[in-house]
Order: C-alpha cells, then structure tokens, then sequence
C-alpha cells in the first residue's frame, strides 16, 4: 500500500503500458493486422479498456500492489497466475452477458500469457531498479526512544519499497552513544553536522522528546540555509512512510501546528449523503441476506437473531449499534466486558461463518442510515473500554470527533484488536484518518474493505 506515490506511478504505468501491449499483440496474433487499428475507435478502446481494468482489479486485490507481500519471484507467480485466472472468469461471465464487449474469439486467451510474462518480467526489473538503481533518500534520525527505534524498523521492513536508508542514529543521552540500535552506531548530538557531511544524510528525523534544548541549532541552520538537507519531526515522517501517527512521539503542540485535522463542511455533507445512499441502497440489497442469515441464528443456538450494544460515537455520545448475533446469548455472563480472543469458544458454528464473511456488520446500515455511524470512520468501542484505554492512552479520546464507522483505516491496516497494545496500534490508524479525512481516502478505504472481507482477513 505504501509505496511513496513516484514509485506507485511507475509501477502502475509500465504495467498498464504492457497489459495494453499484451491485449493488441493477441489481437494481431488471432485476427491479423487489419484487426488492430479498430482498436483504437471509441468502442475499440473500451473493449481494450475492460480486459486492462479488470486484470489490474485481479491484481490488486491478489495484493499484487501490496510490496511487502511479494517477497520473491515465486511468490510473484503464485498470486499472478490466480489473478490472471480470475480475469479470466470475470470477462467470461461479462462476454456471456455481452458479446459485443469482446474483442474476438480467442484474444484475450493469447493476451493472458503475454501478460503472465510481461507483468512477470516488469515486476522484477521494477524490484531491482527500485533496489539497485533508483535514487535513495538517506535518513539520519535523532533520538533512539521506541518511537523512534520502531520507525527504523518499519523503514528496514520496507526499504526495497520506500527507497529510504538509514544511514545512523544520533541521541544526546551520553549512554547512548557508541552503542549500536539495529545494527547502526549512535553518535553524539554535537556530531550531528559532521554526521550528515560524512554519511551523506539528506533528511534529518528529530524526535523532539529527546533533542529538545540540545541540538547545535546554530550549525543546524547553517546545514538547513546551504544545502538541500530537510529537518522533519519524527511525528511528521512517522506519519509520512507508515500511513499512521506515532502516539509515543506526540505533544499536543503537534496536533495545534500540524497540517490536517480540518472540517470541511463540505466534506462533511457529501460523506453524509454518500453514506444514506450507500445505507439505502445496501440494506435492499442486502435484505435476503440478514433474513435468512437472523433464520439459521434463531434455529441453530438459543436467542434472539439480534444483538444491541452500547457503543461510543461522535463527540463521546453513546449510542446503540444493532449487529446480527455471533455469539451465545449468555456469551458474558458472570465476565462482564472482554475482547474477543482468537478461537473464542463463545462463538456460535453460524456466528463463526458471519465473522469470517462479515456478514454481521449489515445491520449496521441501520445505524449508519440513523446517523449514528458513518461507512468510513474509526470503529466504535464499548464505553467500559474506553473508560479504560482513555486512562492508559494518550489522546484516545480524539478519535470520537469524527463519526465511528462500519469499515476504516485501522480496520484495512491492521487485524483485530483484543489488547492495549492492540488499541494503541490501531488508535494510530485513527489519527492518520482523522488528520488526512477526505472522500478520496474513504474510497481507498472502502475498495481495501472488499479485499480484506475477500480474503477473509482480521475477523475472529
């Protein structure tokens, strides 16, 4: 997902270049030259546009464009070929339907191999380009704190990907320095000029839980005002390579001098008027499903098919979320409040199979339809959590000043929570959505929401 947007163009643009070459070249291969110019007319180009759309859909959501995932050339073929496959049964389902959207008989069947190779080959000389040839923004970060060592980290996982070094770390705690922090030496504050000249650094991280009052600011502005080093927050970059905020690295003067966290109004009535009409529309859609799915509730355990439950929402007003039962009805009798943990024995057979599919989230478009939720927003807890993870979370309470939603960034970013740690990963990726809210990244949203429900990911 986070591949820095230069990288991302250059993928998807060679990529469509070639499926495009793929589909004329079995186009001249089946039906002959004088085939090919017929094209590139209006309705030749959508024709083409179909097979190249429809293949890069099956990419995606083979996480094809997630890079991290593809750790080698095998691993790239195991999920091209079942891609490819699956373009294949879309656009037959689609020729049945509507013949005239085919190019021609047998096109599309010579286009699959080209494209099998073609993608094969690009993806590969991308990964070596972005590895070996491809410009490399090298970092030196300021601060050894875990907020810090966690960001190396992540930028280590995904350096292929990012295009980012780390060439050291600097830290002004004397006992830091000398020692090594993922294989790098700590230097001294006062080294930090000499480290960027002598290391080649052209982005300095600071986190300022650790330098404040103690950086050479003087040679610092020297460096900033001659050269084309940049000097970032450890928040801002955080946030930058990893699609969330680093609560460990915040002050409350980041949430007032950040970009971000702005009201569009709007903003706000196209959210609200997209979420009644995807909330009519997916209940009548939808309603054959939650009947037969509330009839096999009801014959299989004891109970009613519905479950409500208080839940916390916008500015902190509580309010009731309706779901389709998964559990037993005495589910916590006796425990009160818990997480859901993995195989968790309260769990019905049926409630299982409406987890993994997420079909007892539906009757959440009732709430969403009330106002009460958004589609896209951060999931909404249960009052007694968050009593307790206010406590022990820093800012968890600015989550609530948007909407709670039925799918969001946390939600397609990381798996179920079940623990503190858990909620302070997630309430992360709740700042992130907050802070960079839009229609555009609730429509990424909503697409990565189909892929994780696909793939059967995070559901307990």
């Amino acid at each position: 997902m986070f591949i820095r947007a230069p990288r991302l163009i250059v993928l998807l643009t060679g990529e469509t270049c070639l499926l495009l070459a793929a589909v004329v070249a079995g186009t001249f291969v089946r039906l002959g030259a004088r085939a090919v110019p017929a094209l590139w007319d209006e309705a030749g180009i959508l024709r083409v546009g179909l097979i190249v759309g429809v293949c890069q859909l099956c990419l995606h959501y083979a996480d094809l464009y997630d890079l991290p995932r593809i750790r080698d050339g095998r691993e790239l073929l195991v999920r091209l070929l079942p891609a490819v496959g699956a373009t294949s049964l879309i656009l037959a389902l689609l020729y049945a339907w509507f013949p005239r959207w085919m190019i021609g008989p047998g096109v599309f069947l010579i286009a699959a191999v080209l494209a099998i190779s073609l993608v094969c080959s690009w993806r590969l000389t991308f990964a070596w380009l972005t590895s070996q040839a491809a410009p490399r923004e090298r970092l030196l970060i300021v601060g050894t704190n875990p907020a810090a060592v966690e960001l190396a980290r992540e930028l280590d996982d995904r350096r292929h990907e990012l295009g980012v070094e780390i060439v050291g770390f600097a830290d002004s705690n004397a006992q830091s320095v000398g020692r090594r922090v993922l294989g790098r030496s700590v230097g001294a504050v006062a080294d930090i000029p000499a480290m960027i000249r002598d290391r080649g650094a052209d982005r300095v991280v600071v986190s300022l839980s650790d330098a404040r009052g103690k950086l050479p600011m003087d040679q610092l502005l020297d460096i900033r005002l001659q050269t084309n080093v940049t000097f970032d927050h450890l928040a801002s970059a955080y946030e930058e390579y990893t699609g969330k905020i680093a609560v460990e690295a915040l002050r409350p003067s980041w949430f007032l001098f950040s970009a971000g966290f702005r009201k569009s109004g709007l903003v706000a009535a196209a959210k609200r008027a997209l979420d009644v009409v995807l909330a009519l529309v997916g209940l009548i859609v939808a309603a054959p499903l939650m009947v037969a799915a509330a009839a096999l509730i009801s014959v299989t355990s004891a109970g009613g098919a519905l479950y409500r439950q208080q839940r916390v929402g916008l500015n902190g007003r509580v309010f009731t979320i309706v779901k389709l039962r998964t559990m037993r009805a005495d589910a916590e009798a006796g425990v009160g409040p818990t997480w859901s943990p993995v195989n968790d024995a309260r769990v019905t057979r049926i409630g299982s199979l409406l987890r993994r599919t997420r079909l007892d989230e539906l009757p959440q478009l009732w709430n969403v339809l009330r106002g009460d939720m958004s589609f896209v927003g951060p999931r909404p807890e249960r009052p007694e959590f968050v009593s307790r993870l206010s406590a022990s979370i820093p800012f968890f309470t600015h989550r609530h000043v948007v909407k709670p939603g039925i799918t969001g960034w946390a939600q397609v970013r990381y798996a179920y929570a079940a623990s503190v740690e858990d909620a302070i990963e997630k309430l992360q990726y709740d700042l992130f959505y907050i802070k960079n809210l839009s229609l555009w990244l609730d429509a990424v949203i909503l697409m990565e929401t189909v892929k994780t429900v696909v793939r059967r990911r995070g559901a307990r």
